[in-house]
């Protein structure tokens, strides 16, 4: 029982640096991995980034060094950093829940826009 709102996308020009955040309400912030997905139109739904509740990040290949995921569990959030933002970045970004226990229960934020011109 997670509710998930992102914020923070907009449209930047290439090599610029966005902020994407993900507020969590509902349960135990503290039992979800967390992670951050990405859709351009006509394209599949792609994984960005994940944090566990530990703190262990993995990334995209096409992301690492580019951008990071971090999470606040004192204000029941996560946060993207992106930086050195290319146009193939454009995308619907999605928030992403995962309990850490079965029956690992999945929840997903309504997306918000990021575009990156060319």
């Amino acid at each position: 029982q997670v509710q998930l709102v992102e914020s923070g996308g907009g449209l930047v020009q290439p090599g610029g640096s966005l902020r994407l955040s993900c507020a969590a309400s509902g349960s135990i912030f503290t039992r979800y991995s967390m992670g951050w997905y990405r859709q351009a139109p006509g394209k599949q739904r792609e994984l960005v980034a994940t944090i566990t509740s530990g703190g262990t990040t993995n990334y995209a290949p096409s992301v690492k060094d580019r951008f990071t995921i971090s999470r606040d569990n004192a204000k029941n959030t996560v946060y993207l950093q992106m930086n050195s933002l290319k146009p193939e970045d454009t995308a619907v970004y999605y928030c992403n829940a995962v309990g850490t226990n079965w029956p690992r229960p999945n929840y997903w934020g309504q997306g918000t826009q990021v575009t990156v011109p060319s």
